[in-house]
C-alpha cells in the first residue's frame, strides 16, 4: 500500500469521529466528551441510548452521519484486509522462492516410487 494510502486508511476514520465530536458539541450542546462518546457509540452501532439528538437538525445529521459513516469504516476495513492478504501473499511467494534455491524436497527419491510403500 503506498504511503498516501496509508495516511488517507488512518485520516478517514479519525476526520469522520473528530467532526462528528465537533458536529455534536455544537448542534446539541454536549460537552466534547459526551460528543466523542456519541459518535463513537453511534458508528460502531452499538448505541447505548443514553445520549440521543433533541434537535431537528441532530436528528437529521445523525441519520446521514450513520449512514457515510458506516460505509467509510466498512472500506477502511476492507481496506486493511486487502493489505493483510498482499503481505500474506509476498510472504507466500518469497517462502516459495526459498524453496526452489535449493534441491527439491525428494530429489533423493526415484521417479514413481511410493515412500510409504515395503522395500
Amino acid at each position: 500500500m503506498k504511503r498516501l494510502g496509508l495516511i488517507t486508511l488512518f485520516a478517514t476514520p479519525v476526520g469522520i469521529i473528530a467532526l462528528g465530536t465537533v458536529f455534536f458539541h455544537l448542534v446539541e450542546g454536549w460537552s466534547l466528551l459526551d460528543s466523542y462518546f456519541f459518535t463513537v457509540v453511534t458508528l460502531s452501532t452499538v448505541g447505548y441510548g443514553n445520549l440521543v439528538p433533541v434537535t431537528v437538525a441532530g436528528k437529521i445529521a445523525t441519520t446521514v452521519f450513520i449512514l457515510l459513516g458506516l460505509g467509510i469504516f466498512a472500506v477502511a476495513i476492507q481496506q486493511f484486509g486487502v493489505f493483510a492478504m498482499r503481505k500474506r501473499e509476498e510472504h507466500v511467494e518469497w517462502l516459495i522462492g526459498r524453496l526452489g534455491e535449493g534441491k527439491a524436497a525428494n530429489a533423493d527419491d526415484p521417479p514413481g516410487e511410493d515412500r510409504d510403500s515395503p522395500r
